[in-house]
């Protein structure tokens, strides 16, 4: 009973501080991430802007994905902090890659067009898979 006990609080202690890491990483990539583009998601979603939500929203899945990944394979928390990084800059190169595809992105997106956020949010959630599919041991 004492070994099942034992067994419980160490695998209760692990979940914990990995999601309570986890959960900081997201935060920090999205105040990264809303740094690094030249609107302001979250005072755009706060006035109802669908597509700041559309394009933060697909971001931050883009993001969760390689790090649910990290999380669920690392050996340490080392580990997964190094492909934490790996998934944020995969999703900067997203980010970068769509403001070239389409450089009126950021007025767009002021503007509350869906059409290009859409796009944003599949691209960088398609990244985000390709992330965490590329993960290997």
């Amino acid at each position: 009973m004492e070994i099942w006990l034992s067994e419980l609080g160490s695998g209760v202690g692990a979940h914990l501080i990995y999601f309570a890491l986890s959960i900081l990483l997201v935060v920090l990539f999205i105040a990264i991430y809303t740094a690094i583009t030249p609107y302001r998601e979250i005072s755009l979603i706060r006035h109802g802007n669908s597509a700041a939500a559309v394009s933060l929203g697909g971001a931050v899945l883009g993001y969760a994905l390689p790090l649910a990944n990290a999380v669920a394979q690392s050996g340490n928390i080392v580990d997964m902090l190094v492909w934490s990084l790996v998934g944020l800059v995969a999703q900067l190169l997203a980010y970068a890659v769509t403001r070239l595809l389409l450089p009126h992105l950021p007025a767009d997106v002021n503007e509350g067009k869906l059409a290009p956020a859409i796009f944003l949010a599949a691209l960088s959630i398609a990244i985000g898979v390709l992330n965490a599919a590329a993960m290997t041991d």
